[in-house]
């Protein structure tokens, strides 16, 4: 496992960790490592699957942390979540008398959503852009931990801009994507140092940001059943002449279902043949016999019924997915700002924002105010 500090520089002031994090750090990869390694092999017939450097173990999304704790049964259920979180956080800051109840700034849990939303296509925005280029299973986690995160948080406490760079780069060492803390920030468009102050906040949440999710790192994305659904059809459905026909359009689903909540609602299985089945709709093509035949669905009508049933609803997430306007997120951003303001200082938590550092000599003292850096500093 890659160094908690960074990516093996050799940069002793990052490294800088104290004992309690260093502690944290390790259970969070012992627990990598159960689930790595724990229960049966995976992949498309059960078999191990040939990584980038070898031969990799990853765990049956069926026994994964993914499955036990980061799947919901509704929307209704993610938006109570989300409520609440919203809800901690008004009573919190009241409780504190650091504002009102009906303060004008304070976001609703909906106007949070429009942020998070925004940001999300940020991320992703970031992670296309970045060199060297970042694998797709690198990005999708990164998109899961942001919208873990967000469910039991506020924006107004924790900043997505910071959040979603540090959900970037902690998906980068869990997947294993060997990049340089300085390579990483080097995606920024800003000065050395803005990048510099960009790196010291993304390591002063990175430990929050593991303990909000619990050390459940592992993200079973919907690439890997995808491409064992495109060998499949090469292997054994013969009435589809060329299936890599279907790739371009189930991509683009791919894409567009990233930015909805199917990935906290859906099995990564779910998804994958949900956009290999919508592109040959698209097309014309009738994949039914695929279903009854290849997946051996014929006498089991209550698995089909469900399974559609659950397509249906992908689809219509991603069909009802309206991107946030322009205006709207400019007010919006407006209100978050003033949230995390130096003269309101609405994260109160400080060891949590420091990454629960108990030991004062391993503190380092902010460089920079943290607006320095802002939404524009992305490489676009």
């Amino acid at each position: 496992f890659p160094s908690p500090s960074g990516f093996g520089d050799d940069n002793e002031e990052e490294s800088h960790w104290s004992l309690q994090r260093m502690l944290e750090w390790q259970r969070a990869c012992q627990a990598e490592a159960r689930e790595r390694v724990g229960g049966r092999w995976s992949g498309w017939g059960h078999k191990r699957e040939a990584g980038r450097r070898g031969a990799v173990a990853v765990g049956m999304y069926h026994s994964s942390t993914q499955r036990r704790h980061w799947t919901f049964r509704s929307e209704e259920e993610l938006s109570r979540r989300r409520a609440d979180a919203n809800r901690r956080f008004r009573c919190k800051v009241v409780a504190n008398g650091k504002v009102q109840q009906n303060a004008s700034f304070i976001l609703e849990p909906h106007e949070e959503l429009t942020i998070c939303k925004y940001y999300e296509k940020r991320l992703l925005d970031f992670c296309s852009v970045f060199k060297p280029v970042m694998p797709k299973s690198v990005v999708g986690s990164a998109c899961m931990y942001f919208k873990r995160f967000y469910l039991n948080n506020s924006v107004m406490e924790y900043h997505p801009r910071v959040i979603m760079l540090t959900c970037a780069f902690l998906a980068c060492k869990v997947d294993e994507f060997n990049v340089s803390s300085a390579q990483f920030v080097g995606n920024l468009r800003e000065s050395p140092i803005g990048q510099e102050k960009a790196l010291e906040q993304i390591l002063e949440y990175e430990l929050l940001l593991i303990q909000q999710l619990n050390f459940h790192l592992i993200v079973h994305n919907p690439y890997r059943p995808f491409e064992g659904f495109m060998i499949d059809l090469k292997t054994r459905y013969p009435l589809l002449e060329n299936p890599e026909t279907l790739r371009k359009t189930a991509d683009d689903f791919l894409n567009r279902v990233a930015l909805t909540d199917a990935c906290l609602l859906y099995t990564p299985s779910q998804i994958a043949l949900t956009a290999i089945l919508s592109s040959a709709s698209r097309a014309g093509i009738n994949m039914e016999s695929y279903l009854s035949e290849s997946l051996m669905l014929k006498e089991n009508k209550a698995s089909v019924s469900y399974l559609l049933d659950g397509m249906k609803c992908m689809k219509n997430l991603v069909k009802k997915y309206e991107p946030p306007h322009p205006e709207e997120v400019a007010v919006l951003k407006q209100k978050l700002e003033k949230c995390h303001s130096p003269e309101l200082a609405l994260n109160t938590n400080t060891k949590k924002r420091k990454g629960y550092e108990e030991d004062e000599y391993f503190t380092k003292k902010s460089k920079l105010d943290e607006d320095e850096w802002t939404d524009d500093d992305f490489i676009e």
